[in-house]
């Protein structure tokens, strides 16, 4: 990142370099004589919680802008969905059964980054979790019609790396699950959502509740995999009982295949505003 503004003042990190060149001496090992903004140590300190929130919210946001990336497609889905190459080391049949959604998240990458590379890569950038499974699939896709893509790392217990697809210059790593899913959101012109377990509904969720709500407009919202996604929520049962308006129902569509999904995006027509709705 860079900052092209001409300032008087003498850039920190100018003085971080310098201060790195100082004399060892007891007072400069001391850990209260470290830059403030150069100090791992306290950064991290649970105090300095707003400051690292407001620094994972500002990073990416800033690195998009200057890459000039204007709007996303955002893709969801399991990280242990295999490649169709691979369905015999998946641990279950259903996992074997559902990599075809593998195939289905690349060539939907590949398609709506080929109509994206028509504005240069501004518009409608596929944007996934970054790692395995159908997060792969969608970097892979973009990546195979010749364009870029962004990947939200998360860190978590156990070993994770980006998947070797996602564009180097626009991978990044969150520690905060909320400021990452804001990320993916921010720029959303559609939500696509694959099979998945824990994670890919909570992302889903999330969403829902707030296009549901109006805390976010209405866009694309399409749940690849009908057979999947009903098996896993009783939609209609929701409506139902009350807990959800039967209008709630339209806030997304089924689909099956890369094509469908890609039909429903281009020829999306934005609803009425509904905070008029009683009970949002």
């Amino acid at each position: 990142m860079t900052d092209e503004r001409a300032s008087p003042f003498r850039d920190a990190q100018r003085d971080r370099d310098t201060a790195e060149q100082i004399p060892d001496t007891p007072q400069t090992r001391a850990p209260a004589y470290r830059l403030a903004f150069a100090d791992e140590d306290f950064l991290c300190r649970d105090e300095l919680r707003p400051v690292r929130l407001q620094l994972e919210l500002l990073k990416p946001e800033m690195v998009l802008n200057e890459k000039g990336i204007e709007s996303t497609i955002v893709l969801f889905g399991g990280a242990r969905i295999p490649e169709p190459d691979k369905k015999a080391t998946a641990r279950t049949k259903t996992l074997a059964d559902l990599s075809r959604f593998y195939d289905e998240a690349r060539r939907f990458a590949r398609l709506m980054t080929a109509k994206s590379m028509e504005s240069y890569g501004r518009e409608n950038v596929i944007v996934t979790g970054g790692g395995p499974g159908v997060m792969e699939a969608g970097n892979r896709g973009a990546m195979d019609a010749g364009g870029h893509s962004i990947g939200l790392n998360i860190v978590l217990p156990h070993e994770q790396a980006p998947n070797e697809y996602v564009t180097p210059g626009l991978c990044f790593n969150f520690h905060y699950f909320a400021i990452r899913k804001m990320h993916f959101l921010m720029r959303a012109n559609a939500v696509c959502v694959f099979p998945g377990g824990f994670g890919t509904l909570d992302e889903m969720f999330e969403s829902l509740t707030l296009i549901q709500t109006g805390r976010m407009k209405r866009i694309p919202f399409l749940l690849f995999g009908r057979d999947f996604w009903q098996g896993i929520v009783n939609w209609q049962a929701l409506a139902e009982a009350g807990t959800i308006s039967p209008e709630d129902l339209d806030l997304f569509r089924f689909v099956d295949t890369a094509e469908e999904a890609v039909r429903i995006i281009e020829n999306w027509a934005p609803a009425s505003a509904r905070e008029d709705i009683p009970g949002r």
